[in-house]
């Protein structure tokens, strides 16, 4: 017989026992008035594993002590919000501003490393990647690591393969026809831009000493969902990761506390930048 779907409100101690296992998974913070979001993004999960409602989920995972439901769970809650060229006055002005000075400065004397660091299904990357070859840099003189929590977004982002709705977002038709060839219905990009770029899974709130350094880090849009300790701390550790003079960007809307006693802000038109002190 099928499992009838029931749509039941979250109890206040699952609630609280969801609140307390996301954060102590992946370290999002989820205020009191989430309730919808959780049962927006948890219920499928629960219907996918043949359990009734979120309620069920609960139980099932506190009696279980099951890591991998654990980490499902906490991945529903991660945001993949992205698309290609996002926030375009950045790559304007890493394309009028770093990559003069780091030609000048650098040229071929080694790579250039750039980072994006919620990558989420890769457009970030890509969109650096594609912008680079524009400026007729040769792809074999870049490196691009883009990470995530998230190991299924990573998984695509390696794939390359993008559904035609979110080829419409944000790419230029002239790079679309450039760089990408139709597979289906769905676009796949070229090999020559895929090769510039590397996907990890990468949890931020882990040290990251070992990983730069780096000319660039994106880590745009993120920093919003955690609390104001662990965003001092990704901004020390991100720090520790970039060359001096190094840049950050983040998104718009967030100004991290911390950020003014490692990076210097540069306004550049409507938006900032933050060089590495």
């Amino acid at each position: 017989m099928a499992t009838i779907i029931q749509s039941i409100a979250i109890h206040p101690e699952n609630y609280r026992f969801l609140q307390e296992s996301v954060y102590s998974e992946v370290g999002i913070v989820l205020e009191d008035n989430k309730q919808y979001l959780l049962e927006g993004r948890l219920q499928p999960i629960a219907t996918r594993l043949g359990l009734a409602s979120v309620n069920e989920l609960c139980r099932t995972m506190r009696h279980s002590g099951n890591p991998e439901m654990t980490r499902m769970i906490a991945e529903a809650m991660t945001t993949n919000e992205t698309y290609f060229f996002r926030e375009p006055q950045h790559y304007e002005a890493i394309k009028t501003l770093l990559l003069p000075r780091l030609k000048a400065e650098v040229g071929q004397a080694r790579k250039l490393r750039f980072w994006s660091a919620a990558a989420s299904t890769g457009q970030e990357a890509y969109s650096l990647a594609m912008m680079m070859l524009e400026q007729g840099m040769e792809s074999s003189n870049i490196q691009i690591l883009g990470t995530d929590f998230s190991s299924k977004v990573v998984e695509r982002a390696r794939s390359g393969l993008y559904h035609q709705i979110e080829a419409n977002r944000g790419l230029p038709a002239s790079l679309l026809v450039k760089y990408f060839h139709r597979v289906g219905t769905n676009w796949q990009l070229s090999a020559n831009v895929t090769r510039m770029a590397s996907f990890e899974t990468f949890d931020l709130r882990r040290s990251m000493r070992t990983m730069g350094p780096f000319d660039l880090v994106f880590c745009r849009n993120v920093m919003i969902y955690f609390d104001n300790e662990t965003k001092r701390k990704m901004i020390k550790e991100i720090h520790s990761t970039l060359f001096r003079g190094g840049w950050l960007l983040i998104g718009g809307a967030e100004t991290p506390s911390g950020l003014n006693e490692y990076f210097q802000e540069q306004r550049i038109g409507s938006t900032a930048i933050y060089i590495a002190r």
